[in-house]
């Protein structure tokens, strides 16, 4: 195997634990105030779905490696180690800062600024599509959220509000695995140069998603369940379902979106829809303020760094 697919691997494993600490913990956060589902039900279910569901579809997973820019000619792997380097720099550097951010918004900055400093052909109209859909997501989400947290109160009783729990678990985790964790599956394709999803490398994907899932649970979960609003189980399951289905709408159109920012706006819908004064508005805007900050942040650093490591070998 050549030397810069070794390395490339190695940081799309690592990139697969980060992902599953920033986004396991966030997947579960919804539902820690509900029996229904316990912390390793869920990580176990998780790793199932993020493993199966590549399977049947991953078109979100080309867009990563196709649509963004070209990444399997010369240099691909080089940009994609830059790029992947260069995402979990940015979002290690604002957790660090108590700016819990997007991993996806993160590694869709990195790919796309590689491959502008590297030279390869980065689509305008695709990356413009696909930060248009990553803002609709949380808006749609909170939208729904706003709806279905509405219909919950007058037609479910606390016991039957477990049991859509499970429902809005399963539709989340669902979504996830056809959309969002995709992103890891991604950089491994661009490594190893398959164009499907063999059951040996979404094994792999899973597993290292969910070391990092059990790693970060506590932290990612208390950053949603805890600081973005005054949490009710309610609140939870409406922005499951909510999220759930905003992501996975996402998810037939190839469209790579944040899980995290659609249960964030799920959050904050069902919060306003049972007034206002439950969503922590300073929490929330700086939540936003992380997320407007890690797209050109990631693209800015993984472009020079890119330019300026092609530039050396040259």
């Amino acid at each position: 195997m050549p030397l810069d697919a070794v390395l490339l691997v190695g940081v799309a494993c690592l990139f697969a634990i980060v992902s599953g600490m920033n986004d396991g913990g966030a997947l579960l956060a919804t539902g820690l105030k509900l029996p229904t589902v316990r912390p390793a039900t869920g990580i176990a279910t998780m790793v199932v779905f993020v493993a199966l569901v590549p399977l049947a579809t991953h078109q979100v997973a080309l867009t990563f490696v196709t649509r963004l820019a070209t990444f399997d000619g010369d240099g691909g792997r080089s940009a994609t180690t830059i790029a992947v380097i260069c995402s979990l720099v940015v979002v290690l550097v604002l957790s660090a800062k108590g700016r819990p951010t997007s991993l996806t918004l993160a590694i869709v900055g990195g790919l796309t600024g590689a491959g502008l400093g590297w030279g390869l052909p980065v689509s305008g109209s695709s990356v413009a599509l696909v930060l248009l859909f990553g803002v609709a997501a949380p808006v749609v989400g909170a939208l729904l959220a706003w709806v279905v947290s509405g219909l919950l109160i007058k037609f479910t009783t606390t016991r039957g509000l477990w049991h859509w729990h499970w429902a809005g678990f399963l539709l989340q985790t669902l979504a996830y695995a056809a959309n969002d964790g995709q992103k890891m599956l991604a950089v491994f394709m661009i490594a190893l140069g398959f164009s499907g999803a063999p059951l040996a490398y979404t094994s792999l994907v899973a597993a290292l998603f969910g070391v990092g899932a059990l790693y970060g649970l506590p932290k990612a979960g208390r950053t949603l369940s805890r600081e973005i609003i005054a949490f009710r189980p309610l609140h939870g399951v409406s922005a499951e379902l909510s999220a759930g289905t905003a992501v996975l709408g996402c998810s037939a159109l190839g469209m790579p979106v944040s899980m995290t920012q659609a249960i964030a706006g799920g959050l904050i819908g069902s919060g306003v829809n049972l007034g206002g004064g439950r969503v922590r508005w300073y929490a929330a805007v700086k939540i936003v303020t992380a997320w407007l900050l890690t797209l050109p942040a990631s693209l800015l650093l993984a472009a020079v760094a890119a330019f300026l490591v092609k530039g050396a070998g040259a």
